[in-house]
C-alpha cells in the first residue's frame, strides 16, 4: 500500500477519510487559490474536526513551502530519495 500511495494515492486502497485528506493534500498543492469552504466541509463529512484540518493545512502548506525553497536553492536531494518526476 506504501508504494501505491507513494505512486498515486488514487490506486492505493486507502479508508473514505484517508483518501478525502489526500484528496485535500492534492489540491492544496496543485490549486492553492481555488481551495474552497467545500473542501473543507469534505474533511469534516469525513469526520475531520477543525483542530485535524488545521493541522492538515499547515503540515501540507510547510512541506510545500519547504519543497520549494528546497527547489530554489538547487539543494541536491538526500541519497536514496527518488528525483522529481520531469514535466515538460
Amino acid at each position: 500500500m506504501v508504494e501505491a500511495v507513494k505512486t498515486d494515492y488514487r490506486t492505493a486502497e486507502l479508508s473514505p477519510a484517508d483518501r478525502a485528506l489526500c484528496d485535500y493534500a492534492d489540491k492544496l498543492t496543485r490549486d492553492p487559490a481555488g481551495m474552497t469552504q467545500a473542501d473543507v466541509v469534505a474533511l469534516r463529512d469525513h469526520g475531520f474536526d477543525d483542530r485535524a484540518i488545521h493541522d492538515a493545512a499547515q503540515t501540507i502548506a510547510y512541506f510545500n513551502y519547504i519543497n520549494r525553497i528546497a527547489d530554489g536553492l538547487g539543494v541536491d536531494l538526500e541519497p536514496g530519495m527518488p528525483p522529481a518526476p520531469q514535466h515538460g
